[in-house]
C-alpha cells in the first residue's frame, strides 16, 4: 500500500492554522442565505477557469462565467468543452463523495467526465494510459517531468486508492489529505491528457467528502493559476528517489491559506458592511438585489443609471429595486439631482 513521506514543517503547521482560523469564520459569519448561493456559483466558475486556463484554456473568467450561465460564447468548440466538462465535474461533487470507497473505476468515470470531447483520440476518454507520455516544455521541447512507465499505472493507482480509502489516512487533517492526493495524481499520471485537471478535481472531492468544503465557496485554483511557475516548480521539487513531500505540502497548505483568507476577507466585509444583518435577524434579498448590494461593496455607491444598465431594465424597474433596498434599510440616497446616488446605510 502507498504511504505517504513527509514531515510537519513550522510552515505548514502556521498554514493549517491560519485556514482552520479563517474558515471557522466563513462559516459561522451570519450570511444572508441567498449570499450562499452567490458565493458557491462564483466559486465554481473561478475554479473551472482556473483550472482548465493552467492547462492552456485561452477563456477568460468573464466568458466562462456566460458558459455557466448556459450562453453561447465565440470560441473553439474545444476550449468551450473543457469548462463545460470541469464545471459539470464540479456539480456533480457532493455525488461523487458519497461513493466510498472511491475506487480507480469511480476515477475513470470522472476522467470521462472531465475529457468528454476534447482528446484527439476519445478512446483515451476514461481509460489509463496505454503509452507512455511526459510534461515537456512545448516551446522548447525540454522535457520537465517523465511520470512512472505504463505498465506501472494500474498497481500504483490501486496501491494509492488502498491509502485513500484506508481509515487511518481520515486521519490526517483534511488539507494534508487533499494535497498528497494531488501529488500522487500528478506524480502517476495516470492518463494520457487530464491528470492536472484530475489531480484538482480528486483535491476538491477530498475537501468536500472531509466536509472542508461542504459550503463550497473557495476556489483553491486561482493560486495556482495566478503563479504558473510556482505551482511547477513546487511540483517538480518532489525529489523521485524519496518522494518526500514536505516541501510540495507547505507550498500546497499556503495556497490554501491564501485562497480561505480571501473568502474570509469577501464574507467579513459583506457582513461588516450590510448593517441589516441585525441581532439574529436575517433579510433575504433576490438575486437583482443582492447584485446591487455587492456592487455598492465593491464601488462604494451606485447610481440608477448603473442600475439600468447592471440588469438591462428601463428606469423606473430599476427605480423600483432601489425602493425596494430602502424601504428595507439597506441603502440610502446621498446628494441629490444629477448627482444622487446610493449607499449602504
Amino acid at each position: 500500500m502507498y504511504s505517504p513521506n513527509f514531515n510537519y514543517t513550522n510552515k505548514t503547521v502556521k498554514n493549517l492554522t491560519l485556514t482552520a482560523e479563517a474558515r471557522t469564520i466563513i462559516l459561522n459569519s451570519p450570511l444572508i442565505p441567498k449570499w450562499k448561493v452567490s458565493l458557491r456559483k462564483e466559486a465554481l466558475i473561478r475554479s473551472a477557469h482556473s483550472s482548465t486556463s493552467i492547462e492552456g484554456n485561452p477563456l477568460s473568467l468573464e466568458e466562462v462565467s456566460a458558459l455557466a450561465k448556459g450562453r453561447d460564447i465565440i470560441a473553439r468548440r474545444k476550449d468551450k468543452q473543457e469548462v463545460l466538462n470541469y464545471l459539470e465535474a464540479l456539480e456533480r461533487m457532493p455525488e461523487l463523495a458519497k461513493r466510498t470507497p472511491f475506487t480507480p473505476r469511480d476515477l475513470l468515470e470522472v476522467h470521462k467526465i472531465v475529457t468528454k470531447k476534447t482528446l484527439e483520440n476519445p478512446k483515451d476518454e476514461g481509460i489509463f494510459r496505454d503509452r507512455q507520455v511526459f510534461v515537456g516544455n512545448r516551446i522548447t521541447g525540454e522535457v520537465i517531468f517523465m511520470p512512472p512507465p505504463t505498465e506501472q499505472v494500474s498497481e500504483l493507482i490501486n496501491d494509492f486508492f488502498d491509502w485513500f480509502n484506508f481509515p487511518a489516512t481520515d486521519e490526517l487533517d483534511p488539507v494534508i489529505h487533499a494535497g498528497i492526493t494531488h501529488y500522487e495524481l500528478v506524480r502517476i499520471h495516470p492518463f494520457v491528457d487530464g491528470n492536472g485537471r484530475i489531480a484538482r478535481i480528486m483535491a476538491s472531492l477530498v475537501f468536500y467528502e472531509r466536509g472542508f468544503d461542504v459550503k463550497r465557496f473557495f476556489a483553491l485554483d486561482d493560486y495556482y493559476d495566478n503563479d504558473r511557475r510556482a505551482y511547477y516548480a513546487a511540483l517538480k521539487s518532489v525529489d523521485q528517489k524519496t518522494l518526500d513531500l514536505t516541501g510540495w505540502l507547505e507550498y500546497f497548505t499556503e495556497g490554501i491559506a491564501v485562497s480561505i483568507k480571501d473568502v474570509k476577507n469577501k464574507v467579513i466585509g459583506l457582513s461588516k458592511d450590510i448593517k441589516v444583518l441585525k441581532e439574529k435577524d436575517q433579510i433575504a434579498l433576490t438575486e437583482r438585489q443582492m447584485k446591487i448590494v455587492e456592487w455598492i461593496v465593491d464601488k462604494g455607491a451606485i447610481t440608477n443609471r448603473e442600475v439600468r444598465e447592471m440588469f438591462n431594465i428601463s428606469n423606473r424597474a430599476a427605480l423600483n429595486e432601489i425602493t425596494k433596498l430602502i424601504n428595507l434599510n439597506v441603502v440610502e440616497s446621498v446628494e441629490k439631482g444629477r448627482n444622487l446616488r446610493y449607499e449602504l446605510i
